[in-house]
């Protein structure tokens, strides 16, 4: 077993002890992520043991700030193999709660990375903060190591492209349609996952029928056309798809229109994930079915052009 899901004081199986702990909420496991993996995965071999990823379900924001949701990158389950992916050899999933997070910056390390984790090393980011009320920081950490024998490692900043990589800085770029941008910051196309529901079914009048997609518990990209593929019933399809609602029809939900480009059949009930690659255009009202018809047809040239 790779992921152990855990309350703060219950131990994980034997051989997730005596490694190196590297500690965060590593929503996306971007770019900078995937270097602190690379980091835990050195010091643990000079500690001869398992890279340990330790992640918080709920993120620990959520516990403190319930009215303040808001969605994440990932799911805690993608994270977990996202960071399996990486090269992490174990991922722990700590439940946050309010006992958790009310320990002192000493007993979390105590608690924890030593009693609970039996770290022998720990790697952390250059801005990593832990604690009751985020009062320790990495001169506190790296002190608590010293005394308790444990080697500290700090992984500076991580910058691409000129700039430096979080999970807020792929956010903003989602938030504004860049998913080019974002996949470059996280090493990889940005994708949501949710099943196919049944919606209005005008696509398939028009003659463009499309899997509505429902249950994305994840962050939605700007409003707008995007191209992206489709993963469904174990293949992939190149598509066309819409995040947003739909003008045309004065509707104004929120919904997200996947068109399957030469796929045929019925998925409704079906998981479906959706990559995307490029947006294409602004999502805008058009005149009528003919001036929409002849669009929906750009779009999908469009999406066929980004995705080669």
């Amino acid at each position: 077993m790779s992921i152990a899901h855990l309350e703060w004081h219950e131990y994980p199986p034997a051989d997730f002890a005596g490694g190196a702990v590297s500690v965060g909420n590593f929503d996306g496991v971007h770019r900078g992520h995937a270097a602190l993996v690379r980091a835990a995965r050195e010091a643990a071999r000079a500690a001869r043991g398992p890279a340990v990823l330790v992640t918080f379900d709920p993120p620990p924001h959520e516990v403190l700030h319930a009215h303040a949701h808001r969605p994440s990158l990932t799911t805690i389950a993608e994270r977990a193999e996202l960071l399996l992916a990486a090269g992490a050899d174990r991922v722990v999933v700590l439940k946050a709660s309010a006992a958790l997070l009310a320990l002192s910056p000493e007993a979390f390390f105590e608690d924890v990375l030593a009693r609970q984790l039996g770290a022998k090393a720990v790697v952390e980011g250059f801005n990593f903060r832990f604690g009751r009320g985020r009062a320790g920081s990495n001169d506190t950490l790296r002190t608590l190591c010293r005394g308790a024998g444990l080697s500290f490692t700090e992984v500076p900043e991580y910058a691409f492209d000129g700039e430096a990589v979080s999970s807020s800085r792929v956010r903003a770029a989602l938030d504004a349609g860049d998913v080019a941008r974002a996949a470059q910051l996280l090493g990889r196309a940005y994708r949501i996952a949710g099943v196919v529901v049944a919606g209005a079914q005008r696509g398939r009048t028009l003659g463009f029928p499309t899997a509505n997609l429902g249950e994305v518990p994840t962050l939605l990209p700007a409003n707008g056309v995007y191209a992206v593929r489709a993963l469904v019933g174990g293949e992939s399809w190149p598509a066309a798809a819409n995040v947003g609602p739909n003008p045309t029809f004065g509707e104004d939900a929120r919904k997200i229109e996947v068109h399957l480009i030469g796929f045929s059949g019925d998925v409704y009930g079906q998981p479906m994930a959706v990559e995307f690659a490029a947006r294409l255009r602004d999502t805008r009202p058009f005149a009528g079915v003919a001036e929409l018809t002849a669009q929906l047809q750009r779009d999908i040239a469009d999406a066929q052009k980004a995705l080669q």
